[in-house]
């Protein structure tokens, strides 16, 4: 067992990941733990004996965030000081997230099952750590349910046809909240804590899956209604007790309006959800999972990658960096792989010239809509 950590350092700033990182960072503080976020002066390929040196004091462990910055140390496969990657959104590029996540000690998974799919892929320290609210944002008294449903969330693009063509149908059917503006976190937790009921209607790819809002919403007090099956029932959210479900999105008006005409029963399943919530799922609990899984493992290096030869490792850091558009960082990563490894060699060049293929068509695309703009205007 380990002494629990005074200082972590966080790759990179608070705002690259808005939704996720100020919650940790927030919970860490209330631990009396200090939470460092390294600057934006590091280069994203920087040795990691860079970033520590911009903390204040060596940390007890090193947090990696998927964000709007994406930075991946050189010489993580070889640090003294435990690792811990966050993988969020497993359900994309999925066999992409567990090579990346080999050169970590832990990998911190938010959907249940991929845990296990992490493991079986080769990698012991991968562990279920789900999404969460901030239990401070819905802390005081009880505000007046002012909107028969409340709606925070994107309804634009490819992963959200069916979220599109329902959510006009709701709001017209029911009295809402103001849905053409965007809200900050705080923000979100005050509209459902205004609303009676919140509807969920999640990716088109995964609408199975327990998302920020699910977690908001519950935490709330409002009535969440979701899509069935759910991960939350893996999570020990019981259907009628917790939440309520639909099983066809043309099930959702007819039970918002049996549940707003049922006051009682709206109000106990809600009451229920929110003290499951709040007990179980806030970041205050899941930095006491993530600090206990640590303690547990103690001094254990357990990063695949530490076992690997260099060429290889180098190929994790090129497929990182070619699949976040750092096409600098990866050409780099190619010139220690070329000709040390025929595989290596082969995959490298096929990663990079993908890389270079999405990028160009990226910009021709750009390209055309402006032409298209000037002929029209």
């Amino acid at each position: 067992m380990s002494a629990r950590p005074t200082t972590v350092l966080c790759l990179c700033l608070e705002r690259y990941h808005w939704m996720l990182i100020p919650g940790y960072a927030a919970a860490f503080r209330r631990q009396g733990i200090e939470f460092f976020c390294a600057g934006d002066d590091v280069p994203p390929d920087a040795q990691l004996e860079d970033f520590l040196r911009l903390c204040p004091e060596r940390p007890s462990c090193v947090l990696h965030f998927e964000s709007g910055h994406p930075v991946l140390p050189l010489g993580l496969e070889r640090s003294e000081i435990p690792t811990v990657c966050f993988q969020v959104d497993t359900h994309a590029f999925t066999h992409r997230r567990i090579r990346w996540s080999s050169l970590f000690d832990h990998v911190a998974v938010s959907h249940p099952g991929f845990d296990k799919i992490f493991q079986q892929a080769g990698h012991p320290g991968a562990f279920l750590l789900p999404q969460a609210a901030r239990g401070e944002f819905f802390a005081g008294p009880e505000l007046t349910r002012e909107y028969e449903i409340g709606w925070v969330g994107r309804t634009s693009g490819s992963l959200y046809r069916r979220r599109a063509e329902w959510f006009p149908r709701l709001v017209s059917s029911f009295h809402t909240n103001d849905w053409s503006r965007s809200y900050t976190l705080e923000e979100v937790a005050g509209v459902y804590r205004r609303s009676r009921v919140v509807v969920n209607i999640g990716r088109d790819d995964a609408p199975h899956e327990c998302n920020l809002r699910v977690f908001e919403v519950l935490a709330s007090g409002a009535l969440l209604l979701t899509s069935a099956p759910t991960e939350l029932t893996a999570l020990g959210f019981e259907e009628g007790v917790h939440f309520a479900a639909y099983r066809h999105e043309s099930e959702i008006i007819p039970l918002v309006r049996h549940f707003l005409q049922n006051e009682d029963e709206r109000t106990r399943i809600a009451n229920a959800g929110r003290e499951k919530a709040l007990r179980e799922h806030t970041y205050d609990c899941r930095v006491e999972q993530l600090l206990r899984r640590l303690e547990e493992a103690g001094n254990r290096k357990i990063a695949p990658a530490r076992s690997w030869p260099e060429v290889r490792v180098r190929l994790m850091y090129l497929d990182f960096f070619a699949g976040h558009d750092l096409l600098d960082c990866a050409a780099a990563q190619f010139q220690h792989i070329a000709g040390r490894g025929i595989r290596e060699t082969i995959s490298g060049a096929a990663l990079l010239a993908r890389a270079w293929v999405r990028r160009w068509t990226r910009r021709a695309r750009t390209l055309l809509k402006r032409v298209a703009w000037f002929r029209t205007d």
